[in-house]
């Protein structure tokens, strides 16, 4: 009862801002109501996607309606983003009209995603018609369609009445697509799959699946049989630049099929009757990783397969997205749970939603065998020494405090990402969960661990329909686990002004440093096009010399850097990728600054960084005489 009251008093403190602003007529305040309404009919909803050449997207909409005033709404606040992104600016040639007749519409000043209209009297549907203008370049936002594949998301075509809950509005679906493609995702096809005007035709769903359900398309298509999840079937869904990136050897196939044997064992149950990852192999279609409770989104280079250990570091995001179906769709938390698509959300358990499943993507990533335990390590001591030496922003900001970033910085580019920080509670979260692992091995005498919280928390039933969770209902579930006073360990590290490290020596580790990268930070750093000398000179720069970061107050903060200068020469040598740590190695013990000529806009500058150290490159070293927790936590189950 107290959740349901928390959302009542939201919409109307809503509502009372909407008042207060000035609202011109009844329709803006129709949607704080508490969403409880019954919808009258099914909203059908008809999708073009064949112009892939001019990348337009058409759509028909047969919505029904009452007579009086409505408001349509264009979806803003977006599962998995957290944040306002709806794209409103890719809408285009919005026409409604009713028996044959236009209908005038207003859209409303103070929220550009609501559209107004009056319904006349007797009508009850009302046809919407628009396009969906996909960006031509990632200049105008994320591409998702080419001419090989695209990726449908349904809240980008759809509109939809104010005043109901997202669960509660019935839709009936169904796309066409261009000729000889096949396709993807959660949506379970009717029995007639394809009408006689050549479209796909889905079962109908709620408003809700339909969003959480998006599909992905090509003309180069392959689906793998991963096995199953407590009885559901898994597939790998896969579409392609060119079709021989889709040739996967058995040996490669295994740990994904792994993954989803190792998820199972973790959680001990599933809340979907069918689960689809969508991955495109692509350097043409936008990157994304997006959750879904039956499915997810996901891209990676083409070579994903054919240039096997090349792309070893990436092959952690397929476990995050699925471990998201647990953590994040079926138990959620309670800001997160708005009741439409028009509701502003709040991100404040971020550092759980994403946190924890940053850090179980990294753990089944080595229980499947997609990383070896070695990698694995690696990649933590990666994370470990970006809040070691690389965020002095913790001076200012609480891990607590980024989970505000989503709304605050809509993933746009910092100048000083170190000093200003942002979504920090995936990675320090990921940490602050190492932390508390360790403490339920220690405290039960290794009996008990966050496998146990995350079986219990997650793992609840098979019911599919999700439940939401506030900051008490997890100290509550790790006080099953073992009994400890969890909240105080919570807050006071999400609201330290230091990064929660202490679980690493707690799991038997430290971190240390080398003056060779590992293979994991040398081939990370080979797909990144870039040289990260964050723990030595302060610095992160592209093989092509431009600075891509600056450690703020390291030595090349000290020396006068910023980002978006370039690097023209090293100790009067023409900059390449070699040269930059070779200067790093050769001023170790010596009085001669390394001396670097940088290129800013029109303007040229000599910059002297007095730095001695040698280069660093982070691993992990065990603590003798202490339990090896972490490589408990990374064995396969």
């Amino acid at each position: 009862m107290a959740k349901q009251w928390s959302w009542i008093i939201a919409c109307v403190l809503w509502a009372a801002t909407i008042d207060g602003a000035g609202a011109q007529d009844g329709a803006s305040r129709a949607r704080a109501e508490p969403f409880a309404n019954a919808y009258p009919g099914t909203l059908k909803l008809d999708v073009d996607a064949r112009d892939i050449e001019r990348r337009i997207v058409r759509v028909r909409e047969e919505i029904p309606v009452v007579a009086g005033p409505l408001t349509l709404l264009y979806p803003q606040w977006l599962p998995g983003k957290h944040a306002p992104r709806g794209q409103i600016d890719k809408l285009a040639g919005l026409s409604l009209s009713a028996d044959g007749r236009a209908l005038a519409w207003r859209r409303d000043p103070l929220d550009v995603h609501a559209f107004h209209l009056d319904v006349p009297p007797g009508v009850d549907r009302v046809l919407a018609e628009f396009e969906y203008l996909s960006p031509q370049d990632a200049e105008q936002g994320r591409v998702v369609m080419t001419p090989d594949m695209l990726n449908l998301q349904w809240e980008t075509v759809v509109l939809y009445p104010a005043g109901y809950r997202a669960d509660g509005i019935e839709v009936a679906a169904r796309a066409r697509l261009p000729a000889g493609w096949r396709h993807a995702g959660a949506l379970d096809v009717a029995s007639s799959a394809v009408d006689g005007e050549g479209a796909v035709v889905f079962a109908p769903v709620s408003l809700e699946t339909l969003v959480d359900s998006p599909l992905f398309a090509g003309r180069h298509f392959r689906r793998i049989d991963l096995g199953k999840a407590g009885g559901a079937p898994v597939f790998l869904n896969l579409v392609a630049d060119d079709a021989r990136d889709l040739a996967a050897t058995p040996e490669q196939v295994r740990p994904h099929a792994n993954l989803v044997v190792q998820a199972q064992r973790l959680f001990g149950t599933r809340h979907f009757k069918r689960y689809d990852f969508l991955l495109a192999l692509t350097d043409q279609l936008g990157g994304i990783g997006l959750e879904h409770l039956a499915s997810s989104e996901n891209t990676r280079p083409p070579g994903y397969f054919s240039d096997w250990n090349k792309h070893m570091p990436g092959r952690d995001l397929l476990p995050h997205e699925f471990v998201h179906s647990w953590n994040g769709k079926f138990r959620r938390p309670m800001g997160l749970a708005t009741p439409n698509y028009n509701v502003p959300m709040q991100g404040d358990l971020l550092w759980l939603y994403e946190g924890q499943t940053e850090y179980w993507g990294q753990v089944l990533a080595a229980r499947a065998g997609l990383w070896t335990e070695a990698q694995a390590r690696e990649a933590l001591a990666e994370v470990a020494a970006r809040y070691t030496d690389g965020r002095p922003g913790f001076a200012w900001r609480g891990l607590q405090d980024t989970t505000n970033d989503p709304v605050v910085a809509a993933r746009r580019p910092r100048a000083f990402r170190s000093w200003q920080m942002s979504e920090e509670y995936y990675s320090a979260g990921q940490l602050l969960w190492l932390a508390v692992d360790a403490k339920l091995r220690e405290i039960s005498r290794e009996r008990r661990s966050l496998d146990d919280f995350a079986r219990g928390f997650f793992g609840d039933g098979v019911d599919p329909v999700a439940r939401d969770y506030e900051f008490d209902d997890v100290v509550a579930a790790l006080d099953r686990v073992a009994s400890h006073d969890w909240a105080g360990f919570l807050r006071s590290r999400l609201d330290a002004h230091a990064p929660p490290l202490d679980g690493l020596a707690a799991s038997g580790w430290k971190l240390a440093y080398a003056d060779t990268p590992g293979a994991f930070h040398r081939q990370e750093q080979a797909n990144r096009k870039q040289a990260d000398h964050a723990a030595s000179i302060g610095l992160v720069v592209g093989d092509d010399g431009r600075i891509r970061d600056v450690r703020w107050e390291g030595p090349a903060f000290r020396a006068g850097l910023a980002p978006g200068a370039s690097v023209v020469a090293v100790n009067s040598r023409a900059f390449s990728a070699d040269v930059l740590p070779d200067a790093i190695a050769g001023a170790k013990d010596g009085m001669a600054p390394i001396e670097l000529l940088v290129k800013h806009g029109e303007w040229y500058r000599t910059i002297r960084v007095d730095y001695h150290g040698g280069l660093r490159y982070p691993r992990l070293e065990r603590i003798a005489g202490t339990p090896d927790r972490l490589g408990a936590i990374l064995a396969p189950r």
